[in-house]
């Protein structure tokens, strides 16, 4: 390949390398951030002498954290939710994205749900209708509140659906005349040639079931069964000094306070999803890329 290498082509790469770094270390800057803060003396993070370096190094915080057991108990949850959501939410998806990718006259009403499955993605029914469905379910203060709602990713089917599409039609055909049935291609063919859009979409899944808080702040009511962002959210946002009604809340309260604390607390709550992403981005590109072509 032969490259441009005229002075307007080398003005433009540089102003392009430029602008990448910038975002880049926007993107970097807040984790650096905290990190550095986390391993920095209270008062002087309190003071605000902190950047990306700490200042007066010292691991209490982490001390603190490993004190802390409704942490590690959220932490707990949060795992469990993120497996058991991904493992489920991995073969539903796959069951529902093999028959969606058959053509019309293979799957009469293909049409019909991916209209149905596009629609619920655009419209739901709204926040009240869904707290009164799971009370009607007796799902409050249920660990299965957490996993249920996001069992199915409207988005993620899709993406797997047009995956299936570029799989070449012969290779179907040719199973089919060896009497492979739906369920063999789908588990023997299907599934280990689209393993990049299904890394993809499992890291999709990851992060956003990791990031979730909104149904363990409305329908878990014990500390126990909350996970870990819902505990970030009520330690770091929702705090009200004037709310306070027992000694339990003053002590919550204190911690907030202890920035350094807080900035261990973020910094380890972020450390999963850190360490799962490098194995899975290697499938990432290829995924997005492919699961994107339409027919």
């Amino acid at each position: 390949m032969v490259r441009n290498t005229t002075a307007g082509a080398k003005a433009a790469e540089a102003v392009l390398i430029i602008l990448l770094a910038l975002i880049s270390f926007s993107s970097l800057f807040p984790i650096i951030h905290n990190l550095a803060i986390s391993f920095s003396m209270p008062a002087k993070a309190m003071a605000g002498f902190v950047t990306i370096f700490p200042k007066g190094f010292t691991l209490d915080s982490y001390k603190k954290l490993y004190e802390d057991s409704v942490f590690f108990s959220s932490f707990w949850v949060s795992v469990k939710r993120v497996v058991i959501t991904c493992a489920i939410s991995f073969f539903i998806s796959l069951l529902m994205s093999y028959p969606l990718s058959r053509s019309v006259r293979e799957f009469k009403l293909r049409n019909v749900y991916m209209w149905l499955l596009v629609f619920s993605m655009m419209f739901n029914g709204g926040l009240i209708p869904f707290y009164l469905v799971v009370r009607q379910m007796h799902l409050m203060n249920n660990f299965w509140v957490l996993v249920l709602p996001m069992l199915v990713n409207v988005f993620n089917v899709i993406l797997i659906v047009n995956y299936f599409r570029s799989i070449p039609k012969e290779l179907d055909e040719s199973a089919s005349m060896d009497g492979a049935g739906p369920w063999f291609k789908a588990f023997r063919i299907y599934m280990p040639l689209s393993m990049p859009v299904l890394a993809t979409t499992t890291l999709f899944l990851i992060v956003t079931v990791w990031n979730e808080f909104m149904l363990g702040l409305i329908f878990i009511n014990h500390e126990s069964g909350i996970p870990l962002q819902t505990y970030m959210q009520q330690l770091v946002v929702r705090i009200d000094p004037t709310l306070l009604q027992s000694l339990e809340d003053v002590k919550r309260l204190a911690s907030v306070s202890d920035k350094t604390l807080g900035a261990a607390k973020i910094f380890a709550s972020m450390l999963p999803i850190m360490l799962v992403y490098p194995f899975l981005q290697r499938f990432f590109i290829s995924g997005i890329m492919l699961g994107s072509v339409k027919e």
